[in-house]
């Protein structure tokens, strides 16, 4: 039962921590669109889908406020590699566990390496399919979701209220656009590589009316187009002494309860 428990908690906390997305809402209302912001953003994203495969690394930070009103910020870094249509794999080292997210274009699995326990589903399909399985399954996106999209412009601006140009800014050393989006939940913000490979280099998510006003970045570095993927890269193999657990309910506080499988 210590080990059950140990499995839940953990899959859990590694699941959320995987997690980050904007929220759907209405068309973005054209007369308060930037348009110098708009055509940057455009340009990424006809950029991203038209590229086979990529990898890249993230530095992710997730800042939480504490019932006694203190806010504590926590880092983790993730990679992550690409193959269009149907195949990715995100790896995260954070404060709960080591943990990999596969698709193969057949089956989704999430797999906790310092638990050696994971859980799988069947999923034929791309990589939208993939991810709107999960957060059809679990109310989570996974981590760049919206940069791993056959579209990502539409799914980027959705909800998007009005937009903002700021000039240029370095990041990690390299000169970016700096640009800015309202919507009705959150304000964010993307800094893009100028230049002929307008690559996302920094996003960062606001929770306005949160109190305290918690932020979600990610910063994108060692950016690779041209990946060398070997054949099966995708494919989980199941560890020995690997445990399979059942399903990724989500409770009323939106934290996923993970039942281990009867063997």
């Amino acid at each position: 039962m210590k080990h059950e428990s140990l499995i839940r908690r953990s899959l859990v906390a590694a699941s959320l921590a995987l997690s980050f997305g904007l929220s759907a809402g209405a068309a973005i209302a054209a007369e308060d669109v930037n348009p110098h912001a708009d055509e940057i953003l455009r340009s990424m994203s006809n950029f991203l889908a038209g590229t086979k495969a990529f990898s890249v690394s993230m530095d992710n930070s997730n800042e939480i406020l504490t019932l006694e009103g203190q806010k504590l910020q926590f880092n983790s870094r993730s990679t992550l590699i690409v193959e269009r249509p149907s195949g990715f794999l995100v790896n995260r080292q954070g404060r709960f566990a080591d943990v990999a997210l596969f698709f193969d274009g057949a089956t989704l699995t999430l797999y906790g390496k310092t638990l050696n326990a994971y859980i799988q589903k069947e999923v034929a399909g791309t990589i939208d399919d993939a991810i709107h399985a999960i957060e059809r399954e679990t109310s989570l996106s996974v981590p760049g979701a919206d940069l791993l999209l056959s579209d990502p412009y539409a799914a980027l601006t959705s909800g998007v209220t009005s937009s903002g140009y700021f000039g240029t800014a370095y990041v990690g050393g390299v000169e970016c656009h700096h640009l800015a989006f309202r919507t009705p939940k959150v304000d964010w913000q993307i800094w893009v590589k100028t230049g002929d490979e307008p690559l996302p280099m920094k996003y960062v998510i606001t929770t306005k009316w949160m109190t305290g006003a918690p932020q979600y970045s990610v910063q994108l570095s060692d950016w690779n187009t041209k990946p060398m993927i070997v054949p099966g890269r995708f494919r989980f193999a199941v560890p020995t002494g690997a445990v399979r657990v059942e399903a990724l309910p989500v409770d009323e506080a939106g934290e996923i309860i993970v039942e281990q499988e009867n063997k």
